[in-house]
């Protein structure tokens, strides 16, 4: 164990052990590039042993696992966490979405809240669902000692719904990991998803399957492109029963069903030549609090079509191809063109912006401000 004058912080990661989503991007990436840049903070992650998650953080040494034995995420709430940081005497604690409900008094909580999406877009989500997490978001935003979000979008509807206008909101936006920025060969991409999963010339979607997510619009024009030889990916886990989605894929007759293809628990090796043999990234979601996806094919030069809507309005650097979703012939249209011509030039201005703009080390310096100045 450490001694009680260094500088420790605990990270409830056990989303790491959670399928691919961006919240388990948001806690692997921001803390390598934390651990990079503070060798001298002592960072301990509580997860459930996977030696997986062991091998991402292997190359830095002032990170330690602090295995939970709790299965319930209640009990650990209320019982284990408070007694890990009680015992290391951890003068920082960062959560994602809730806090303990027993709090330390030695110990500054900080808590990023990702999205309340629930609020805005009500028909997406029970109201069981709705009412638990906003007395579990609004306790933890509340009682947090720095309450922090990922975009601005998000920031200004966590304010608005929690009545929170005289409390500081700080942005740590997500990034893109270097390794979307390396040169590749778009042959042998093309060549291992081939012979690996036997589909080629696809277009690719990359998030969870739920109604917000709008794989249905997908689908409705993927049918109604003029290039017929090429097929669709859609790659994520089932999160929430998508019903309009279920019933389209029913209806598809035998040759349409063979150019669609619904992954799950795809390596992260394996999603990244997903990424490098697309032909395009379409991105249609109705309600995001970010969007990593789409940041992360366009770093690798990927044309990427997305949805305007919520946080996605801020990427406004992938105009022209950001476009009202609603519209059933923008869209289709904008897609045939994406598919037709490559704006080599328009993709490399977008991989230079997303490399200035959306970085991990943007976040990591606010994570840095708050443990060793306390200056925000």
């Amino acid at each position: 164990m450490s001694t009680k004058n260094e500088l420790k912080i605990f990270v409830d990661g056990y989303l790491l052990n959670k399928e691919h989503q961006g919240t388990k991007t948001y806690i692997r990436e921001l803390y390598k590039e934390f651990a990079k840049e503070n060798s001298d903070v002592l960072i301990f992650i509580g997860c459930f042993k996977d030696l997986e998650v062991e091998k991402e953080f292997s190359d830095f040494k002032n990170i330690q696992f602090i295995y939970f034995k709790q299965s319930s995420r209640i009990l650990r709430m209320f019982f284990e966490i408070p007694k890990i940081i009680s015992t290391y005497q951890f003068q920082y604690a960062h959560f994602q979405y809730v806090i303990p409900f027993v709090k330390s008094k030695s110990c500054k909580y900080i808590v990023t809240i990702h999205d309340i999406l629930f609020n805005d877009f009500k028909q997406y989500f029970s109201s069981s669902y709705r009412l638990k997490r906003n007395l579990l978001f609004k306790y933890s935003a509340k009682k947090a000692d720095f309450l922090l979000t990922v975009s601005k979008y998000s920031k200004d509807r966590i304010k608005e719904y929690y009545k929170l206008q005289f409390k500081d909101i700080f942005i740590t936006p997500n990034g893109v990991n270097s390794e979307y920025f390396k040169e590749y060969n778009k042959q042998e991409a093309i060549d291992y998803i081939s012979k690996k999963f036997s589909i080629k010339n696809y277009l690719l979607y990359v998030s969870r399957i739920e109604p917000r997510k709008n794989q249905q619009a997908l689908l409705k024009v993927f049918l109604e492109l003029e290039n017929k030889e090429i097929q669709l990916v859609f790659i994520g886990v089932k999160s929430l029963d998508n019903k309009q989605f279920d019933e389209q894929l029913k209806e598809l007759t035998a040759e349409q069903s063979s150019k669609i293809h619904i992954l799950q628990d795809i390596s992260d090796e394996d999603l990244l030549f997903f990424y490098k043999g697309a032909k395009a990234f379409v991105y249609p979601t109705l309600a995001e609090g970010f969007g990593i996806p789409p940041l992360e094919a366009a770093a690798l030069k990927i044309p990427v079509l997305s949805s305007n809507k919520t946080a996605m309005k801020d990427f406004q650097f992938l105009a022209p191809n950001l476009i009202d979703i609603h519209n059933f012939d923008v869209f289709k249209n904008r897609l045939n063109i994406i598919l037709e011509k490559k704006d080599a030039h328009h993709l490399d201005q977008v991989q230079n912006y997303i490399q200035l703009h959306y970085n991990w080390k943007k976040s990591s310096d606010i994570i840095t401000d708050i443990i060793k100045n306390n200056t925000l």
